[in-house]
């Protein structure tokens, strides 16, 4: 008999938790399991909530009818505190962060996706009673891999950032590549392009006009895209700072493409530097303080050395360590065969 796992919320939009959610639901359909998004179905045998659901009262009743909660958490809403995005903004941040914290007290097991992100929800809130366990987020290895569409330029170096949203308190991560990029063209012969891919403010992209960096801006575009992009750069820049385990990075690394960025968050839990580099923050990221520019740009020189050998070990890094079927192997761990 199919078992059945319910899957709350079920939209997501675009960005990490989305991705995650379709990849998760198409392996488990291919692997013969019935996918819903009813908590109350009787036939569900267990319920992974994706971060969080506003339904907290139906997810009691499932719990109350012996249906198995897990939840999957990534880190808190932070930024609103430390810059001004806007009262509702600061409200909307502040009621998502009270949902993952109610549901994380009442789910039977937390899957976290980054030791980072465990460490920071049991400072905060102390530990649950169960101790929940660490589960990194995966990529189609034949979606995203280095074979297909998508080239490096080799008139000039490409730095690649891909980020949802890059406004309401995230300028700051677009501000870094584009300094280092200026930076890093100063230092070397070959010209600096830097490729952005997300939601811009239009006033953002005109501010950077006279910045004297070649800035194409992309836009959003479609999931499908992604693995042609990637394979088009020289390096990946993960722009966020103390993310969870952003998803733009494991992807890129399955494409072989090398990843840079700060020492905040997960970045050093799933880049190394045999396929990127990891370059210290220089003050402290919790207070959005500037960064070092120059450790910045360090790192990208440092990921342009030897740089065939480090795009065969980024895609080497994501076989290993980020196969989806493998990552639904350890989820349904949790979640039917524990």
């Amino acid at each position: 008999m199919k078992k059945t796992i319910c899957i709350l919320p079920q939209k997501i939009g675009r960005g990490g938790p989305g991705s995650f959610h379709s990849r998760f639901a198409e392996v488990l359909s291919a692997r013969g399991y019935n996918v819903n998004h009813d908590a109350l179905e009787p036939a569900n045998s267990a319920i992974l909530v994706i971060g969080g659901t506003r339904h907290i009262g139906v997810l009691r009743e499932a719990k109350r009818n012996g249906v198995r909660i897990v939840q999957r958490l990534n880190g808190m809403n932070w930024v609103h505190r430390q810059t001004r995005t806007g009262i509702k903004h600061f409200l909307r941040a502040e009621v998502n962060n009270w949902i993952l914290k109610t549901i994380r007290g009442m789910a039977d097991q937390i899957v976290y996706q980054s030791n980072f992100t465990q460490g920071w929800w049991n400072r905060t809130y102390g530990e649950t009673k169960n101790p929940g366990r660490v589960i990194y987020n995966g990529v189609n290895l034949d979606v995203f891999n280095p074979r297909g569409a998508g080239m490096p330029p080799t008139d000039r170096t490409r730095i690649l950032l891909v980020e949802g949203n890059l406004g309401s308190g995230y300028e700051g991560g677009l501000d870094s590549a584009v300094q280092m990029a200026k930076l890093l063209s100063k230092r070397q012969n070959d010209p600096v392009e830097l490729m952005v891919v997300g939601s811009v403010p239009a006033n953002l992209q005109i501010s950077y006009l006279g910045s004297g960096v070649d800035i194409v801006w992309k836009g959003l575009v479609k999931r499908e895209a992604i693995p042609a992009i990637d394979r088009s750069a020289h390096l990946f820049f993960s722009s966020d700072i103390n993310a969870a385990c952003p998803n733009s990075v494991i992807e890129a690394l399955a494409c072989g493409l090398p990843v840079i960025g700060y020492d905040t968050g997960s970045l050093s839990e799933l880049v190394t530097n045999e396929c990127g580099a990891v370059a210290r923050y220089g003050s402290d990221p919790w207070k959005l303080q500037k960064p070092d520019i120059h450790a910045l740009t360090d790192a990208a020189q440092q990921a342009l050395t030897s740089h065939t050998q480090k795009r065969t070990a980024a895609r080497a890094r994501a076989e290993q360590k980020y196969n989806i079927e493998r990552i639904v192997d350890q989820y349904l761990k949790v979640l039917i065969d524990f």
